[in-house]
């Protein structure tokens, strides 16, 4: 008998133990597993809801919209014209007001009016950055004076970046309208624009 017990309690002691688990604790594991799936679903859910709401909202993506082509990064050419008058600081501070590298607004507007204030168009763009009228309405700036005119001029040629992502895009919008870069997907094929984005650029 003796050796019997002395044999069970070596079984006992060598036996390997397994955990037990209670009822109450399955119930709540169960519970977890099933709060962390519906947790889950709701965030998806979410998820989807918001990129199907930006998708909506941007017209790059949505079919049967023409892509903007922004292409690489452009290269600013220095300013190298003769014009050393007193509009020349005016237009710097304008263009760095608005973040518009300096170098090319002074080129846009030795392109646009050749530093003449009180230069018209053909259309009826006005001043040394040639406003239009109703350009010039919107950015609630007078085309007729030329500190008002350069500060206009700036912040339009730096909201067309913004739009586009690209000075080349930027330009072409500032003579052509963004209409028509949206319209064409790029710089428009117009002689006139193509060669007014080249004489700024250099390029």
């Amino acid at each position: 008998m003796r050796k019997l017990l002395v044999a069970l309690t070596a079984f006992s002691l060598a036996a390997p133990s397994f955990p037990t688990l209670s009822v109450a604790e399955g119930l709540a594991s169960s519970g977890s597993t099933s709060n962390r799936s519906k947790l889950f679903s709701s965030q998806a859910r979410l998820l989807d809801g918001r990129l199907s709401s930006q998708y909506k909202a941007s017209t790059k993506l949505q079919p049967g919209t023409k892509k903007v082509s922004y292409g690489v990064s452009t290269a600013i050419p220095s300013y190298r014209g003769s014009y050393k008058g007193v509009y020349l600081e005016d237009a710097k501070s304008a263009a760095r007001k608005h973040g518009v590298p300096t170098d090319l607004f002074l080129r846009l507007v030795q392109q646009e009016s050749g530093w003449k204030p009180h230069a018209v168009s053909h259309a009826g763009a006005i001043g040394l950055a040639q406003l239009m009228p109703g350009t010039a309405r919107k950015l609630r700036v007078n085309p007729r004076d030329p500190k008002q005119n350069l500060e206009g001029g700036a912040r339009y040629l730096s909201q067309m970046y913004r739009k586009f992502g690209s000075w080349r895009l930027a330009l072409a919008a500032y003579n052509a309208g963004p209409g028509a870069v949206e319209k064409h997907g790029g710089v428009p094929p117009y002689r006139e624009t193509r060669n007014y984005v080249r004489k700024i650029l250099g390029s």
